[in-house]
């Protein structure tokens, strides 16, 4: 019996946002395993999702190790796989496709674009809309992908919650990676203290992952933590879908509260556009600027206090 791959590295946002791909290449797919090909990182996460069969590590050593690229040939060759969905549509999953897997069935941007359309022009495109013309243009109908529901990722985080807090709450997420620093919007304390005097009935909560934890004693306000170990995946998610309203940076906890269906709003600097990243929804609003710098706490307070104030 022959299976299906899918190839998704990461990160953190593109794997929340293949949830509705993942599902409509099960619908498509429902007589056959499917399996996921992913990072470190994602495996835990990936091996709950319903949509998968199973989770088959790469951890994506240099392409001139000869050693590593013949040992996980060795190991995709047992799946026996019939069509490859490529969903990371790098030059390394590129490289995969002619050196490593002879299948005929790859579905990847290199493949569904038509002669003379540039990748570079498709990439520009929102990055939902992207994935439905892959799929649909590799004979797989689409209901879902540009809806994605990342709830089957949530644990139940009620003992957590209840050791900090039992009203209702607002999180947030000031931090991101060191080297998109450009993302980073510096007046949360400011915000925080706004919140603070305006809502007494709203707690207000971050939940740094690990090498967040020293920034966020920087931040005024409720750390969360599984007893003093930052949250997994699977907890921050259950985490957000309690909050009554999320506040963040573009990071990958921002689209997971986009495709959980909350109330919430992310700051964008010039980096990118919302459109791009797909990240806006009837409840998960954004605000763009030129310089995150100048977005002033108070703005940011004009933005959000109507939503604020609905929270019973």
């Amino acid at each position: 019996m022959s299976n299906i791959l899918i190839i998704k590295h990461g990160s953190l946002g593109d794997i929340v946002q293949i949830s509705g791909v993942l599902r409509d290449i099960r619908e498509a797919h429902n007589d056959k395993k499917i399996f996921i090909l992913t990072t470190i990182p994602y495996v835990e996460l990936l091996s709950r999702c319903p949509y998968l069969d199973g989770v088959l590590l790469d951890q994506r050593l240099p392409r001139w190790n000869i050693f590593y690229l013949v040992k996980l040939r060795k190991i995709l060759s047992k799946f026996n796989f019939s069509h490859v969905y490529d969903l990371q549509n790098s030059s390394r999953t590129s490289f995969y496709r002619k050196y490593l897997l002879n299948i005929s069935n790859w579905s990847s941007t290199e493949t569904v674009l038509k002669k003379g359309e540039r990748k570079k022009d498709f990439d520009s495109e929102p990055v939902l809309e992207r994935f439905k013309f892959q799929l649909d243009n590799s004979n797989i109908k689409t209901q879902y992908s540009l809806n994605p529901d990342f709830t089957w990722a949530s644990v139940n985080v009620d003992k957590i919650i209840n050791k900090y807090f039992g009203k209702k709450f607002v999180l947030i997420f000031p931090f991101c990676s060191p080297q998109l620093s450009h993302k980073k919007w510096p007046h949360y304390n400011k915000l925080i203290k706004i919140i603070k005097s305006k809502h007494v009935n709203l707690e207000i909560a971050i939940a740094p992952g690990p090498n967040e934890i020293e920034e966020a004693k920087e931040i005024k306000t409720v750390i969360i933590t599984n007893n003093n170990i930052p949250l997994n995946i699977m907890e921050l998610s259950g985490l957000i879908l309690k909050a009554s309203y999320v506040i963040a940076n573009d990071t990958g906890p921002a689209h997971m509260a986009a495709h959980l269906g909350k109330n919430g709003i992310v700051l964008f600097g010039h980096h990118t556009t919302t459109k791009k990243v797909s990240i806006e929804t009837d409840r998960f609003k954004a605000i763009s600027v030129d310089n995150l710098n100048d977005l002033t706490a108070e703005k940011v307070y004009l933005e959000i206090k109507d939503k604020l104030h609905l929270i019973n």
